[in-house]
């Protein structure tokens, strides 16, 4: 089984989203080991590994390096790290989620190289200064480029002759769980109805305002909000009786949670960080059914328009709420139907499946050249060389999974 190695920005076990999605998929295909950024340790660096599941494993570097990330200062550690991570000889296919660990390509000789752009990172906050051109010399050496929805293949057609669009698809298996009412999630018991709900990482691209003014216009609606606080002060969220926050969950609490919801919220900011999103969350809010509710947002408004209310403004976010609120049995079930046909068109297992055989009939490309060109394009503080790393480096093997996350 060929081995494909995984570099990542997010960690595996925090929100369950595409790259999961995917990687669960492909481990039937490959060998993944999935390398996350390096997190501060005192001490000796060494590499934590945990099989998480058959065939995949999650490579975190602990080093005693402050800078977070996939920084210049960590590259040479992680570089010898990484050393022994495939046997000598072996040419592994290697796929980037972040452009920010293409220096340590030089580690190995890939027998393909492929970039699944799925974020805008550089219209993120605080965005490494040198994402951008390194994003360019990935573009440049990469055989595939996928892209996570229809804006950001745009974005990228034009630079790379061998760029797909692939949206983010849906397990529909796992969130018509919902459909079951009964089996709404214990934490929000004692919240009232009329429910209306939202899951997944509130960051920079969730509109604050617009929930802090639906609520204090509809005192009876009661707002749940599901997932982490990230990179945003928690101090600045919407407060009130009628807000509730249920903190980060795992991905298997998910259904239940929107067992208990009667408005699904998709609140996005209208942002340079939000200009490409292309959220996994609207199919799974059709998957279980229930009606939603979006801001403008170029990937949602464009092909789901048709079943899911778009709003402009809070006003016009309010009464598309009221109208979903007061849909009677048979406009109910004329949208569920809808929702299913849209459903019914896509699959991670789909999505997954399509890229293995894009990547199975892909031609590898003349990689030395390609990575010398790299080398060139990174910038001299780029083109680190593998340097000596103090003390014994260690691997260390752990065996428990941690929990996947609600995203």
């Amino acid at each position: 089984m060929p081995t494909l190695i995984v570099f990542c920005h997010l960690r595996w076990d925090f929100v369950f989203q595409r790259p999961q999605h995917l990687m669960t998929r492909l481990a039937e295909h490959y060998n993944i080991l999935f390398v996350e950024e390096p997190v501060h340790h005192e001490g000796q660096a060494f590499l934590q590994k945990t099989e998480v599941a058959k065939n995949i494993t999650v490579c975190r570097p602990h080093t005693p390096i402050q800078q977070w990330g996939f920084h210049d200062d960590q590259l040479p550690t992680l570089q010898t790290l990484l050393a022994d991570l495939v046997p000598q000889g072996e040419r592994p296919v290697v796929w980037f989620y972040t452009p920010m660990a293409l220096p340590l390509l030089q580690s190995f000789e890939p027998s393909l190289v492929i970039y699944d752009c799925m974020d805008e990172l550089a219209a993120f906050k605080n965005p490494p200064k040198q994402l951008l051109q390194r994003e360019s010399a990935l573009l440049n050496i990469a055989d595939i480029c996928f892209t996570g929805g229809p804006s950001l293949y745009e974005s990228k057609r034009t630079r790379h002759a061998n760029a797909y669009c692939f949206s983010s698809s849906v397990d529909a298996k796992h969130f018509r769980q919902a459909l079951d009412k009964s089996n709404s999630h214990p934490a929000q018991a004692d919240v009232a109805h009329p429910r209306l709900g939202f899951y997944g990482v509130i960051d920079e691209r969730f509109d604050t305002d617009l929930i802090k003014e639906v609520a204090a216009a509809r005192p009876d609606w009661q707002i749940v909000l599901v997932g982490p606080v990230v990179k945003i002060d928690p101090a600045n969220l919407p407060q009130g009786a009628n807000i509730h926050y249920m903190g980060q969950r795992t991905y298997d609490e998910l259904p239940k949670f929107l067992a208990g919801w009667d408005v699904c919220l998709l609140p996005f900011a209208l942002n340079e960080s939000t200009k490409f999103i292309s959220p996994t969350k609207v199919l799974e809010y059709m998957a279980a059914e229930l009606p939603s509710v979006s801001t403008p947002i170029t990937d949602v408004k464009v092909p789901y328009s048709h079943v899911v209310e778009i709003a402009n403004d809070a006003q016009e976010f309010i009464a598309a709420c009221d109208r979903m609120l007061a849909l009677d049995d048979a406009q109910k079930a004329d949208l569920a139907e809808r929702m299913r046909k849209v459903v019914a068109n896509t699959s991670w297992d789909k999505t997954a499946n399509a890229m293995h055989e894009i990547i199975q009939s892909t031609q590898p490309s003349n990689k030395a050249e390609r990575l010398n060109a790299a080398k060139a394009e990174v910038s001299a503080n780029d083109a680190v060389e593998v340097l000596p790393v103090a003390a014994n480096l260690k691997t260390a093997r752990v065996t428990d999974t941690p929990a996947q996350a609600a995203g």
